[in-house]
């Protein structure tokens, strides 16, 4: 069985010692290992960082921004197989995973504007001959740590910036679906990079502990669950780091009576159900105003959810694929089964689909729940799965009083036709990213991502303008050359 190592100063290594499987999750069968990382081999990449650093950080920006575009250009050459390989061992279906690779892209071609990005200030004559300006320096070695569900965008939310701004970068993607994240880092080398300023290190707790304790890391980036992303802000505070740890995310959309039904049925299904629900910015959470635009919302989500198809990425016909894991999809089967012993409906049960040829993979059909209250755990919880569920709320107050009392404040939206509902609707949500008739308000790659609340630890956002902010360290020097023979006496008043 092929067994997937770590790229470590521009070289394949695999650990002789544990290994994991790799699971199809359409077939359900294992495919192929991968090798975790012991603390020496983090250590070793971690080295291996630090030794290219120097002459990384004094590479001149235009030539580490001409490494980005002929990165860009392989990633565009090299698609077809990224997107199977991220179908082989996450499950998304093809469009799926070309748009997550394209929204990968765009933070690269946003990495390659990084010598205006890093232009920094200049004031000339802030005092009699004093110039004065600021710089944004590289931090030095720094790590990201990134979850299953974007094996290829999230990865490229972090790197490509962090590198762009002469860093060096040491990467643990998801043991559970590697193979297109190492491919990917791969081919920066083919793009130029010098061997060590990329190296991924495949693993599970064990290398992420070394990664959070070792001082040699200046700063570390991480998506995932809240939990784990509250473990890893504290320990990486603890050991003096930089950290930007983003969380979980339980998505409202409030769906007023005067909104466009038909319009936001169909934006509902994409968001609720496309990649499965695996995503963090998923909306699992319709709050209709008033049971009449509940009614109808519901009768019309029942009515379209029919002809929707789960199954193999083979088949670029499916809506959308299986879940991650055997343990993943009982655990949301669980949340369905939760919801109806708490007294909802479950008006459109995937609990059981039937996938020809792919008994044994790891699916969940698209589910519908109706009538579900805010003391219910499977409202309260993430189910990071293809469950929508219907909450019914008397007033727009009371449904954005729901989001805002949520411990989670990641995405949500409000379809609507009202302008001045939509105004006050997008001031006063506490929530850190907000549609207006737009289910997925994941930003530009010129903005930045990121959260509220419990969905966010750390003062910066994720890429866009933040991630420059988080990547560097500002230096400001105040400069003045004396006029030719002026010499001044001493002076213990503050300079002003």
């Amino acid at each position: 069985m092929t067994i997937v190592g770590h790229l470590i100063n521009g070289e394949i290594r695999e650990d002789a010692g544990r290994l994991q499987d790799v699971f199809n999750p359409a077939t359900g069968e294992a495919s192929k290992q991968v090798a975790l990382a012991t603390k020496a081999t983090v250590e070793e990449a971690i080295a291996a960082a630090e030794a290219a650093y120097p002459a990384w950080r004094n590479t001149p920006v235009g030539k580490r921004a001409a490494v980005m575009f002929r990165f860009k250009a392989l990633l565009e050459q090299h698609a077809d197989t990224i997107c199977r390989m991220i179908g082989e061992e996450h499950g998304k279906i093809g469009h799926d995973a070309a748009g997550e690779l394209q929204r990968g892209i765009e933070n690269v071609e946003y990495a390659c504007g990084i010598a205006e990005l890093l232009k920094g200030e200049h004031s000339r004559n802030t005092g009699p001959g004093i110039d004065s300006w600021s710089e944004f320096q590289p931090l030095g070695v720094v790590a990201g740590i990134t979850p299953f569900n974007f094996p290829a965008m999230v990865p490229l939310w972090m790197y490509p910036m962090a590198i762009a701004c002469g860093n060096t970068f040491v990467l643990k993607p998801s043991e559970r679906d590697p193979s297109s994240t190492m491919f990917i880092a791969q081919l920066l080398k083919e793009a130029g990079l010098p061997d060590g300023v990329m190296n991924v290190v495949n693993g599970d707790k064990e290398a992420v502990d070394v990664l959070l304790t070792d001082q040699r890391v200046k700063a570390v980036s991480f998506v995932g669950s809240t939990p784990i992303a509250e473990y890893i802000y504290s320990t990486a505070n603890a050991n003096g780091k930089r950290c930007q740890a983003l969380g979980g995310a339980k998505n409202h959309a409030i769906v007023m009576p005067d909104a466009d039904m038909d319009n936001a049925v169909n934006q509902l299904l994409g968001a609720a159900f496309g990649s499965s629900g695996e995503r963090c910015m998923a909306l699992s959470v319709a709050v209709a105003v008033g049971d009449q635009a509940a009614d109808t919302l519901v009768a019309k989500l029942k009515e379209a959810m029919k002809p929707l198809k789960v199954g193999a990425y083979t088949d670029s016909s499916n809506d959308f694929g299986p879940v991650i894991t055997r343990a993943h999809q009982e655990k949301v089967v669980g949340y369905i089964n939760s919801a109806e012993a708490d007294g909802a409906s479950v008006v459109v049960d995937g609990r059981d689909p039937q996938v020809a040829g792919y008994e044994d993979g790891f699916f969940v059909g698209a589910t519908l729940i109706d009538n579900v209250t805010t003391d219910m755990v499977s409202y309260q919880e993430e189910i990071f799965g293809p469950v929508l569920q219907v909450v019914r709320a008397d007033s727009m107050e009371a449904a954005m009083k729901m989001i805002n009392d949520h411990e989670y404040g990641n995405g949500t939206c409000i379809f609507t036709r009202d302008g001045e509902a939509a105004r006050y609707f997008s001031d006063h949500i506490e929530v850190g990213m907000v549609g207006i008739n737009v289910p997925l308000p994941v930003p530009v790659s010129y903005h930045s991502f990121g959260g509220w609340k419990r969905s966010l630890f750390g003062d910066l956002h994720a890429y866009g303008p933040d991630s420059v902010r988080f990547y560097t360290k500002r230096k400001t020097i105040t400069q003045r050359w004396p006029s030719s023979g002026v010499r001044e006496g001493v002076s213990f008043s503050f300079p002003s």
